[in-house]
């Protein structure tokens, strides 16, 4: 009677007997992980600078100008929407946020643009909710301001106290940032007040208002409310408003495409090299297999063999792959490019590379399952 060895065993032998081809096999899945997780990491960092102000008060109500649909170019509204606000039953706060343009000019004669981002005291809603050094409260002397410490692009130091002109006006660093960093543009904290001087836009001007609802107030009742009474403005979920400036940033450049593409790209290659390096060596061990079928064995049970191989492959691939993947978050992680992935991203990333191997396998599945005991002997 034919006694099978354990399935993982005998895949082993297999992979061992021909070590080039599983070399390519498994460096097949090696690229694949490595290239889809590279770019859907830089994809994520891009994703959430695009919504960077957003996503930091993003339990808030957005209150902009009826236009925006992209929260990094916000237009201008005027102060008085504040009190109109907060006259509507079911609001228990209002924030103004202020964004503007400025230039930052340095002791040896460099000048860079900034983009201003002035919150009200006391709360400093519309900031960060922690600073890396400092406190919110550093930001309320005369001149402070807030800088993340990987923007060393346009500010040399990022130290403490460093000082610096931003449109001719003497300012210094009170606090620093971790990360928070805008797309395309450096953010620099203040107070709302100084934003506002340093922009010269006024002092009855805001970009948008941040509004807290009551306790038990329905939120979309409350923006559909703002949505009916107040002119010129429109209210959002912070969330949604978040989202929307990432899909107008996508639509509008070639991020998604040329992401997309490589990560496409790398799912392809890495099926094909796999099937055709596993039909290869199916090809090669045909005889093998021919006999064991000759002797008894089925084709679900070749078939499950053939797939404990890929499955060995994904394994190993996929675990040397996110090694190198770590090694290059960390590394870029020291230019200010962060990268994290979640629980769920790593699962779904992996079972994505498992039909990867899992599907590059039915090549050489489809080969042995047609072939014919008998034919062995014909060799």
């Amino acid at each position: 009677m034919f006694k099978t060895p354990p399935k993982f065993k005998t895949a082993l032998r297999f992979i061992l007997y021909d070590k080039s081809k599983s070399i390519g096999a498994l460096f097949g899945v090696i690229i694949s992980t490595f290239l889809i997780g590279q770019q859907t990491g830089v994809f994520s960092f891009l994703t959430n600078s695009m919504n960077v102000l957003v996503g930091l008060n993003s339990q808030y109500i957005w209150v902009v100008d009826n236009h925006t649909e992209n929260a990094n170019a916000l237009g201008r509204l005027d102060n008085r929407i504040e009190y109109e606000l907060k006259s509507l039953k079911g609001i228990k706060n209002v924030h103004p946020l202020f964004v503007g343009g400025a230039t930052v000019q340095f002791p040896q004669g460099d000048n860079t643009a900034v983009t201003l981002i002035g919150v009200s005291s006391p709360d400093f809603v519309g900031g960060p909710a922690q600073f890396y050094e400092g406190k919110a409260r550093n930001l309320l002397p005369d001149g402070a301001i807030a800088v993340d410490i990987f923007d060393t692009r346009v500010f040399p130091k990022t130290d403490l106290g460093t000082t610096l002109e931003i449109n001719g006006r003497k300012a210094y660093i009170a606090a620093r940032t971790k990360g928070v960093r805008g797309f395309g543009g450096v953010l620099v904290f203040t107070t709302i007040e100084r934003a506002r001087l340093w922009s010269a836009a006024g002092d009855n001007t805001a970009s948008a208002f941040l509004v807290e609802t009551s306790p038990g107030q329905d939120r979309q009742q409350m923006i559909g409310v703002i949505n009916k009474n107040i002119y010129g403005v429109r209210a959002w979920e912070g969330k949604e408003l978040g989202n929307k400036t990432i899909q107008f940033i996508l639509k509008n450049t070639s991020i998604a495409t040329s992401i997309g593409t490589m990560v496409v790209f790398a799912f392809i290659a890495g099926f094909f090299i796999v099937g055709l390096t596993l039909f290869s060596a199916a090809v090669d061990r045909v005889k093998d297999y021919g006999t064991m079928k000759a002797i008894g064995a089925t084709n679900g049970y070749i078939r499950r063999l053939i797939y404990t191989q890929a499955a060995i492959f994904a394994i190993l691939g996929f675990s040397i792959g996110f090694l190198l993947i770590k090694g290059f978050t960390t590394a870029i992680a020291k230019q200010g490019l962060l990268i994290h992935f979640s629980p769920s991203f790593l699962i779904v990333f992996f079972m994505l590379i498992c039909f990867i191997a899992l599907g590059g396998a039915t090549f050489a599945s489809r080969r042995i399952s047609k072939f014919e005991p008998a034919e062995v002997f014909r060799f």
